[in-house]
C-alpha cells in the first residue's frame, strides 16, 4: 500500500505509512514534522471519515508550531493489518486497543507525549478515553461532535436490593411506532450494512455526497435540541440518519435528501475533487472496518474493559466544538449534561458554531482553527 499522493494534500501535508504499530501498518498525514522540536498534536477521525478529514486543521497547528498527526485509524483508508471479514474477530476494535494504537503512533513518531489529543465523531470516544486512562501521555483533549458522558457504570449498593428489572427493549419500542423506525448504530451492526453502503446503487461518490450532506448544516432540517430521554418516542424525533426508517438501508436512507447539482457545485467545504479521496478510498476498502467500530459498542465487548474506569473523570483541560445544526450532540440523551457537570472536570469552555453541522472541523475550519489555537495556548 503506497501513501496518499501527494497531489490531492494541502501544501505542508505530507502521508506516510508506519510499519509495525500493534499490528498494524498505519497511514498517516502530518504537518510541522521537525524531529524533536515540536509538541505533537494528534488528531482522529470518525465515521466514515479519515485522516483526510483534518486536511484543513493540519496546516494551520503546524503553522503554530506544533507537529500535527492525523492516522487512518484501526479499519480505515489506508492503514492495514485489521480484519476485513464481518465474521472476523472483533477484538481489535476494543477501545482499549484504540487507545494502545494512538499511543503506538505517538510513539513511533518520537513523542513521548501530546500537547492534546483532539478527536471527532467516533474519534472522539477514543479520545477522550485516551486522555481518560494516561493523562500523563495525553495532556489536553479536544471533542467534537460527540459529547463524553464517562465510563460505564458499574452497579452500586446492591447486596441488599432486589434486582433491578430489565430494561425496556428499546428496538422494539422503535420497530413498533405507527412510523416503524430503527437506530443506525445497532443497523450498523448488521452483517447486510457494508454492502448496502459499498454496493449502494447511486455509487459509492453519491453515497457520502448524500451522507454528508445530511449531517451538515447545508441540510436546512437539521434543527437539533436536547432529548427528553432514551425512549422510542424522543429518539423518533431526531433525522433519519440516526433514526432510520425500519424497511430502509443507510443507502436509500441518505438517497432520500440528496443534494442537486447546484447544491454540489456551490459547496466549498467539501468539493467534488475532495469527496472523490474519500470514495476511492472507501470503494477500494469498503466500510467494514468502521463498522466493526459499532459493532463492538452495541454487542457490549467494550464494558468489560471500560468498567475498570467507573467513576473516573477525565481531569486534563478540555473543550468542546461542535456546529449548532449537529444532532449528534444530542443523540445520547444527558451525555452533553454529563460531560460538563461531572466527566469533564476542566472543560471550561463548550462551542456550537453557527451555520454548522457535524462536519464542523470542515465546514467551519478557520473557525475550528481559531479556537483550537486559542484552546492550546491558553491551558
Amino acid at each position: 500500500m503506497q501513501p496518499l499522493a501527494p497531489s490531492a494534500l494541502p501544501p505542508g501535508v505530507r502521508a506516510r505509512i508506519l510499519p509495525g504499530i500493534n499490528g498494524l501498518d498505519v497511514h498517516l498525514l502530518e504537518a510541522g514534522f521537525e524531529p524533536g522540536s515540536r509538541p505533537a498534536v494528534l488528531l482522529l477521525h470518525g465515521f466514515p471519515e479519515l485522516a483526510y478529514s483534518w486536511r484543513k486543521v493540519l496546516p494551520a497547528l503546524a503553522a503554530a508550531g506544533y507537529h500535527a498527526i492525523a492516522p487512518d485509524q484501526r479499519g480505515y483508508g489506508r492503514t492495514t493489518g485489521w480484519d476485513a471479514d464481518y465474521d472476523g474477530d472483533l477484538a481489535g476494535f476494543r477501545f482499549m486497543n484504540l487507545v494502545r494504537d494512538a499511543i503506538g503512533v505517538l510513539f513511533a513518531l518520537g513523542h513521548r507525549t501530546a500537547k492534546a489529543v483532539i478527536g471527532h465523531d467516533f474519534g472522539a470516544s477514543v479520545a477522550a478515553y485516551a486522555a481518560l486512562i494516561r493523562p500523563d501521555i495525553f495532556k489536553r483533549l479536544v471533542l467534537m461532535s460527540a459529547p463524553f458522558g464517562g465510563p460505564p457504570s458499574v452497579p452500586f449498593d446492591t447486596a441488599a436490593t432486589p434486582g433491578a428489572a430489565n430494561a425496556p427493549d428499546i428496538h422494539a419500542a422503535l420497530a413498533a411506532l405507527t412510523r416503524p423506525r430503527k437506530h443506525y448504530q445497532w443497523y450498523y451492526s448488521t452483517q447486510p450494512a457494508n454492502a448496502n453502503m459499498w454496493q449502494a446503487k447511486q455509487g459509492v461518490h453519491d453515497f457520502l455526497r448524500a451522507y454528508y450532506h445530511h449531517k451538515s448544516a447545508d441540510w436546512k432540517a437539521n434543527k437539533p435540541f436536547e432529548l427528553k430521554g432514551w425512549t422510542a418516542e424522543e429518539l423518533a424525533k431526531m433525522p433519519t440518519y440516526y433514526i432510520m426508517d425500519l424497511a430502509d438501508g443507510m443507502a436509500e436512507t441518505v438517497a432520500k435528501e440528496m443534494p442537486s447539482p447546484a447544491e454540489i457545485t456551490a459547496n466549498r467545504w467539501l468539493t467534488e475533487q475532495e469527496l472523490a479521496v474519500y470514495s476511492g478510498e472507501y470503494g477500494r476498502t469498503g466500510f467494514q472496518g468502521g463498522l466493526n467500530w459499532y459493532r463492538v459498542r452495541t454487542s457490549g465487548q467494550t464494558l468489560g474493559d471500560l468498567e475498570v474506569f467507573t467513576g473516573r473523570t477525565v481531569d486534563v483541560p478540555a473543550t468542546f466544538i461542535s456546529g449548532r445544526s449537529d444532532w449528534g450532540i444530542y443523540q445520547m440523551p444527558g451525555a452533553i449534561d454529563r460531560m460538563q457537570k461531572t466527566t469533564c472536570t476542566k472543560m471550561a469552555e463548550m462551542h456550537l458554531l453557527e451555520d454548522a453541522g457535524h462536519w464542523v472541523q470542515q465546514e467551519k475550519a478557520d473557525e475550528v482553527n481559531g479556537l483550537l489555537l486559542r484552546f492550546l495556548r491558553a491551558s
